[in-house]
C-alpha cells in the first residue's frame, strides 16, 4: 500500500487549528458543505482531552441542577452520534450504591430516585434505558464483589461509551475524503494579516497562518478566507498570536484516569472519594477505567501526567465500593486538561460545561472564530454551531448534514463471525477491528489479504493486525508509532508495548522509509511513554511484570 505525505502549500476556505473532537468536527461539517478546509494540529489527533477523556458520550446527570441545557444537548447529540457511528458506541449501565444505617439513608435513596426519574425524561434522546431501583441483594448480583456493608440499596442509570481517539480520526478522515487536508505534528507559529506591518489592532482581517512541521522543520504559509481556533485548553495561547487572548479565556481543569488490565464488572459503579467528590469505575472496551480528578491546571499543557497522589485518591474512592479493585493490575494512566469556560470562584467540578463560539469580528478582528468550552458528548452540536457561523460569514447557504451522514465505517456494522471466516482470522480480532473501523474493516482486511504480513497479529492485547497499521498510516495521517497507537490501541493493553512496539515500528518504518535508527527510536518512544504512564501506579502485580518490560527496552536499544 503506497503512502504519501502531503507537503504542498494549500489555499483553502477555512483553516482549522486543533485536531481534537471540536476541530475535526468542524473540519468534517464544513467539508460536507463543500468548503475547502485544512486542519493543522500541533501534536496529533486526539492528543489532548478528546483522546484522554472518560470515553463517554453521556448526558451528565450532575449538570441537571445547575445547567440542565447541557444535559439536554448532550443527550440529544449522543443520539445523533449513535446514528452516524454505531460501531464506535457501546452501552455502559451505571450502578450507584447508597450507604447509611439510619432513616436519613432511606430518605436519601428516595430523593435520588426522584432525581433519576427526572433524568429518565432525557433518556429517549439518547436511546437510554430508564433508571431502576435495586435491593441490596439485587445490586450484589449485578456487581459481584460489591461492598454491601451499610448499603440500603442502589440505583441504575444508562450511559454510552465511545473511543474518543477513533471519533477524532473518523471525523478527520471524512473531511479529507470530501476534499480537505489534515496536517498533524504541525504548529501554527503566527497569524497572517491583511496589513501585517500595521500596529496591533490595525492589521485588518486574519488571512491564514504561518505553520511549521515540527518533524521536518519545514515552514509555509496557509492562506484562508477564515480561521477557526479549536485548540481547546490551548485556546488562549493560540488567541495570543492574534492579540485576543483575553477574549477566549478558559479555566483548564486537569483530569486523570487509571486504566486496569481487564474488565472487573459489566457495569460502571459510582463512588465517593474521601473529599465527597463523585468518582467512578467503568468497563471500557476490554479494560476498566477509573476516573476522574478535576483540578485547576497552571502547568505545561503539552506535558500533563498523572501523579501517584492522584492515582491513590481515585483507587481509594473506588475501593470503598468495590474492594477487589486492588487485585487488578494498573497498566496505565491518562491525563488531560478540560477546556472549561472561565469563571473565578467556583470549585473546579462546579464549573459549567457549556460551550461558546466567539466571533472576533466583535473585537475588531475579522476572519477569526474561536471555540471554547464544550464536552465530548455534545461535540457534533458545537461543531455545527461554529460551522453555521463560518458558513454565514462566507456566504455559504448549505445546512449541516452531520446529524445524519454516517461517519466513515458507520453506514453498517458487519458481523464479526462472517468476517473472521472470510479472512481466516480470530473472531475476537475481527470484532475489535469492526469496533474501530465499522464497515471499513472488510476493506482493511481485503487490502492486507495479498500481503504475507497483512493479517498478522502485531499486538495480541487488542488485537491489532498489520493491515490495520498500514491503513492508518496511509489514510489517517499517522506519522509516528505513537500516532498509530492512538488510532489502533497498539501497546495500550496489558503488555504495555512489550510485545508489539518493535514489530509495530518495523511495519511503520517500512511504510514511511525510516532508517533503522528511527525505527529503534520510535519503538523506544512508545515503550517510554507507556512506562511513564504506569510508573505512578505500579503495585505488586505490575512490579513483577516490569522486569519483562525492561528486557524489551534492552532488546530494542540493542537492535540494529
Amino acid at each position: 500500500m503506497s503512502v504519501e505525505i502531503v507537503t504542498q502549500r494549500p489555499d483553502c476556505d477555512v483553516l482549522i487549528l486543533g485536531g481534537g473532537v471540536n476541530g475535526t468536527g468542524v473540519a468534517r461539517d464544513l467539508a460536507l458543505r463543500g468548503l475547502r478546509v485544512t486542519l493543522v494540529e500541533r501534536n496529533d489527533l486526539a492528543f489532548g482531552a478528546s483522546g484522554n477523556s472518560s470515553g463517554m458520550i453521556h448526558g451528565g446527570p450532575r449538570y441537571m441542577l445547575s445547567t440542565p441545557d447541557v444535559t439536554r444537548t448532550s443527550c440529544l447529540d449522543s443520539g445523533f452520534v449513535q446514528q452516524i457511528a454505531p460501531h464506535l458506541i457501546f452501552r455502559i449501565p451505571f450502578l450507584m450504591p447508597v450507604y447509611g444505617r439510619d432513616r436519613r439513608a432511606r430518605i436519601l435513596i428516595d430523593l435520588m430516585e426522584g432525581f433519576f426519574r427526572a433524568y429518565d425524561d432525557f433518556q429517549p434522546l439518547k436511546r437510554g434505558k430508564p433508571h431502576t431501583r435495586l435491593r441490596v441483594d439485587e445490586a450484589e448480583r449485578v456487581a459481584p464483589g460489591l461492598n454491601t456493608e451499610r448499603m440500603v440499596g442502589a440505583l441504575t442509570f444508562d450511559e454510552w461509551g465511545i473511543n474518543g481517539a477513533r471519533l477524532c480520526a473518523a471525523n478527520a478522515l471524512d473531511a479529507v475524503e470530501h476534499g480537505g487536508q489534515v496536517f498533524v505534528h504541525t504548529t501554527a507559529e503566527a497569524f497572517l494579516f491583511e496589513r501585517p506591518d500595521a500596529p496591533e489592532g490595525q492589521r485588518g482581517r486574519v488571512e491564514g497562518a504561518r505553520v511549521r512541521d515540527v518533524i521536518t522543520g519545514h515552514a509555509w504559509d496557509i492562506r484562508a478566507r477564515m480561521v477557526v481556533n479549536a485548540t481547546g485548553a490551548w485556546a488562549p495561547v493560540t488567541g495570543a498570536l492574534a492579540g485576543v487572548a483575553s477574549k477566549v479565556r478558559v479555566r483548564p481543569g486537569k483530569g486523570i484516569h487509571v486504566v486496569l488490565d481487564r474488565r472487573l464488572t459489566d457495569v460502571a459503579i459510582a463512588a465517593n472519594a474521601i473529599d465527597g467528590r463523585q468518582v467512578f469505575l467503568e468497563p471500557w472496551e476490554n479494560t476498566t477505567v477509573i476516573g476522574t480528578t478535576d483540578d485547576d491546571e497552571y502547568g505545561d499543557l503539552d506535558a500533563l501526567h498523572a501523579t501517584a497522589d492522584e492515582v491513590r485518591y481515585l483507587m481509594q474512592g473506588v475501593e470503598s465500593v468495590l474492594p477487589a479493585v486492588r487485585d487488578a493490575r494498573i497498566i496505565g494512566t491518562t491525563a488531560a486538561a478540560r477546556p472549561t469556560l472561565y469563571k473565578y470562584g467556583p470549585n473546579e467540578d462546579a464549573l459549567s460545561r457549556e460551550h461558546e463560539v466567539v466571533d472576533h469580528a466583535a473585537h475588531g478582528l475579522e476572519g477569526l472564530v474561536s471555540m471554547i468550552g464544550g464536552k465530548l458528548a455534545s461535540y457534533r452540536l458545537f461543531a455545527e454551531e461554529a460551522s453555521d457561523l463560518v458558513a454565514e460569514r462566507l456566504g455559504v447557504r448549505v445546512a449541516s448534514t452531520t446529524r445524519r451522514a454516517p461517519l466513515p465505517g458507520g453506514d453498517r456494522v458487519p458481523l464479526a463471525l462472517a468476517i473472521a471466516d472470510r479472512f481466516g482470522i480470530e473472531r475476537y480480532a475481527a470484532q475489535r477491528l469492526i469496533d474501530r473501523h465499522g464497515s471499513r474493516a472488510e476493506a482493511i482486511l481485503g487490502a492486507g489479504a495479498g500481503s504475507a504480513r497483512g493479517t498478522m497479529v502485531v499486538c495480541a492485547c487488542e488485537p491489532v493486525l498489520a493491515c490495520e497499521i498500514s491503513y492508518v498510516v496511509a489514510h489517517e495521517s499517522a506519522r509516528t508509532l505513537e500516532d498509530v497507537s492512538r488510532r489502533t490501541r497498539l501497546g495500550l493493553g496489558p503488555c504495555g508495548g512489550r510485545d508489539c512496539a518493535w514489530p509495530g515500528a518495523l511495519i511503520v518504518g517500512a511504510l514511511l522509509d525510516w532508517p533503522p535508527s528511527e525505527v529503534r527510536r520510535q519503538a523506544m518512544a512508545l515503550l517510554r511513554t507507556r512506562a511513564r504512564s504506569r510508573a505512578v501506579g505500579v503495585g505488586a502485580s505490575q512490579a513483577r511484570a516490569e522486569p519483562y518490560v525492561a528486557g524489551t527496552f534492552a532488546h530494542v536499544a540493542g537492535s540494529g
